[in-house]
């Protein structure tokens, strides 16, 4: 089965000591609320709102947030129009970066962003300019401490998983086609196991590995800039740190 970048790893302790929960609930709020007016309130009928409530529970949001998330993006209110948009770049040591963003202000938006690349040893670069270099998938996040390995291996390549990442201190990842990440988490579920996190994903199709520690941690400091602004939901890139800075920086 395929590795995975050291970066998972270090991102996901940093997140867990540094990031604000309000503004990781401004996010959650904000994909409920568009996946509700998009799709509908039925998460049965709606996989993007089932999959937005997934990543509410994952970071604890309580129950009426997410109801009156629900209720908002249900209703006329014009705070809700939300648009979508995508924008694509270059990081430190010519890394790929891709930083999805739901903005209610598009001027607002690209002046933030092209400020955190510009201030990040970054760049934008125009629409597909790295989009290609990435594979949409779907990703199955599950506890490792609530599932035997062989028995969810088994679990997911009978319900049609494309590959299970296992090198993730904190969970499994199973990788899905984009069009089959809900049916094989229902399977997933069917079969009693507790799913974490289930969302869409975008996969790069090589990385690039980093073996230099300042340019390592230029790229986690403009990660970091684009994740606390209001307005980006999710970054994608295509780096591996290599195990000896990843060591560094864990230390």
């Amino acid at each position: 089965m395929s590795g995975h970048s050291k970066w998972a790893n270090i991102k996901h302790r940093k997140g867990a000591q540094d990031a604000k929960r309000s503004k990781i609930f401004t996010k959650i709020i904000k994909e409920i609320t568009v996946a509700t007016k998009m799709g509908g309130p039925d998460q049965m009928s709606n996989p993007r709102l089932r999959t937005a409530i997934l990543w509410a529970k994952s970071e604890n949001m309580p129950g009426d947030n997410i109801q009156r998330a629900i209720k908002k993006g249900s209703g006329a209110d014009e705070s809700s129009n939300y648009e979508e948009i995508l924008y694509e770049g270059f990081g430190p040591g010519n890394i790929a970066v891709l930083v999805e963003c739901l903005t209610d202000n598009r001027k607002r938006t690209v002046s933030s962003i092209r400020t955190i690349f510009n201030k990040n040893h970054a760049n934008l670069g125009a629409a597909n300019s790295v989009q290609y270099l990435f594979d949409r998938k779907g990703r199955i996040n599950i506890d490792r401490d609530k599932v035997n390995e062989e028995k969810l291996t088994e679990v997911a390549i009978e319900g049609g998983a494309d590959d299970i990442i296992t090198d993730n201190e904190e969970y499994f990842s199973i990788l899905t086609e984009f069009s089959d990440l809900h049916a094989v988490s229902d399977f997933i579920e069917k079969a009693g196991i507790e799913i974490h996190e289930s969302k869409p994903d975008l996969v790069p199709k090589s990385l690039t590995v980093i073996e230099d520690m300042k340019t390592a941690e230029q790229i986690i400091k403009l990660i970091d800039a684009l994740e606390d602004d209001d307005d980006v939901q999710k970054t994608y890139t295509n780096f591996e740190i290599s195990a000896e800075i990843a060591n560094e920086l864990n230390g």
